[in-house]
């Protein structure tokens, strides 16, 4: 399969009988940043917020009456499942959706509200595609992936023929977008290279679910042992054959990028829109902001895909946490002060005109206090200036801004030093987010030694995250790591962390 053959499947594609052709938005406040024309394409404001209604309806509609009598299925989380949902209904098509266990209620209830039969699955979605293809088979239906499908890739490329039709470009023109399986790069990449090879198509990746990127590396498909759940759209261990390879010839450059950044993404679509984009929905802005700065292009045309909207609203509350750190107009520091009266306020006339954006500091009868600070900037790039001068005036600063333990978990924290609890071990575990898991959770973590120290918050996201702290004493070593072996859920050492050895030992 080539470009031609995207090209040729694309525009003999069947798209428009659910889905709509979707505008281009200009971005002022973010082109004026950049110095470059920002433009949107806005796949967000499909009927189900999201492009993937393209490719399975697409897939869908060029079903034999045979197959559509026997109905189709899926296995999904998220977007595509609502994709199958709708195109199904609107095909008068059944449809089997398998989901994980994990799955937010607004997506079950998006898809059994389209008249989809959702079956509840497993808490990954590996189990739910396993449990899905052990329906296919003893139902006989037609399965309908998310991405690897020249059908589904095609659909999703009349993106690019709506791009080509609506943008009148004079000079250069790239395009990002957001890579999960890669169906949509693949097909929007042959479309935009058999069409007009000049313009540049640059795929943007989570840093920690960046399956196509390790994929090229590595000159073959590759699969992840985890991925990255905060930009849970793209989240895939392993990219598709067709996908992969339509990718490897047709991408001209490649962006990953943090948590932080994808935040600071959603506001920055939220300034100029004011829509509020899923994590993955903004992966193609903030793969476009990394761009500008890395390569320092000026004067240029730049289009991001904005690829879906559905977010869960209490998502929104760690965005927001996150967003001013991702812009580079926060910084979050552990400052070390004299325990004594007036030192508070020598440190804050050492911040200056300086807005302080948290503050956190329990009294311990030492020396000396630690506080954590969130400090406003100005501009990008001022955190080191602000920590040499407080270095300067004799402070001991240890720079937080980075470290993923101080922004979840830590700033929830300080103060809670607990002397007695000799031999601690601090890990960070991951486990499914449904009802009753927090309990099965603790019921799995409870064992011969003592819980010394626990923070769990809910980010709205499909898993949780925990932070927690096991006294085990010298010569258990061996006993306690067939223990985390046992326990079944991730889990990463972080008793070296900084932001813990500062805050809570």
């Amino acid at each position: 399969m080539d470009a031609m053959d995207v090209l040729r499947l694309a525009l003999t594609s069947k798209v428009y009988g659910a889905a709509i052709e979707t505008p281009v938005s200009e971005t002022p406040s973010l082109s004026a940043r950049l110095g470059n024309r920002v433009l949107l394409k806005r796949e967000d404001l499909q009927p189900i917020f999201s492009f993937k209604l393209r490719g399975a309806y697409n897939k869908m509609a060029q079903l034999t009456p045979e197959e559509r009598a026997r109905g189709v299925i899926c296995a999904s989380a998220g977007n595509h499942a609502q994709g199958v949902a709708f195109a199904a209904e609107r095909l008068g098509v059944r449809s089997v959706i398998v989901m994980p266990a994990t799955t937010p209620e607004i997506k079950v209830s998006a898809c059994r509200a389209r008249g989809a039969e959702v079956v509840l699955f497993g808490d990954s979605f590996s189990d739910a595609e396993a449990r899905a293809f052990e329906l296919q088979r003893e139902r006989g239906l037609t399965f309908v992936h998310p991405y690897d499908d020249p059908l589904v890739l095609a659909g999703q490329g009349t993106v690019a023929l709506e791009l080509l039709r609506q943008l009148e470009v004079d000079g250069p023109l790239t395009v990002f977008v957001p890579v999960g399986g890669g169906g949509l790069i693949a097909g929007v990449a042959g479309v935009l290279k058999a069409l007009r090879p000049d313009i540049r198509v640059v795929g943007v990746e989570p840093d920690d679910s960046d399956a196509m990127f390790q994929s090229l590396q590595a000159g073959e498909r590759v699969r992840l042992d985890t991925v990255g759940i905060f930009v849970d759209g793209v989240a895939v261990k392993q990219v598709g054959a067709f996908t992969f390879d339509l990718t490897r010839r047709y991408v001209d450059d490649w962006v990953r990028v943090n948590t932080d950044e994808v935040c600071a993404a959603i506001k920055d679509v939220f300034d100029d829109t004011r829509a509020v984009m899923e994590p993955a929905g903004a992966l193609a802005v903030a793969g476009l902001k990394k761009y500008v700065a890395e390569r320092g292009v000026q004067g240029e045309t730049l289009v991001g895909l904005t690829c879906g909207a559905n977010v869960n609203f209490d998502r929104l509350r760690h965005v927001a946490e996150r967003a001013e750190v991702g812009e580079q107009r926060e910084a979050i520091l552990a400052v070390t002060i004299p325990e004594r009266p007036g030192a508070y306020r020598e440190f804050i006339e050492a911040l200056g005109a300086r807005s302080i954006t948290e503050f956190n500091y329990r009294f311990a009868p030492r020396e000396q206090a630690r506080i954590f600070v969130g400090v406003q900037l100005a501009r990008p790039g001022q955190r080191a200036e602000l920590v040499a001068g407080l270095v300067e005036l004799g402070y001991a600063v240890t720079d937080l801004t980075e470290d993923e333990l101080a922004k979840v978990h830590v700033r929830h924290m300080v103060g809670g030093r607990a002397p007695e609890a000799t031999d601690e071990r601090v890990y960070s575990f991951t486990f499914p987010e449904r009802p009753g898991a927090l309990l099965e959770f603790l019921t799995h973590l409870h064992g011969r030694w003592n819980i010394s120290l626990f923070h769990y918050r809910n980010h709205g996201s499909a898993h949780g995250r925990v932070l927690a702290g096991l006294q085990v004493p010298l010569g258990d070593e061996a006993a306690f790591a067939a223990f985390l072996a046992g326990v079944g859920y991730p889990a990463v050492d972080m008793t070296a962390n900084p932001a813990y050895r500062l805050f809570l030992t």
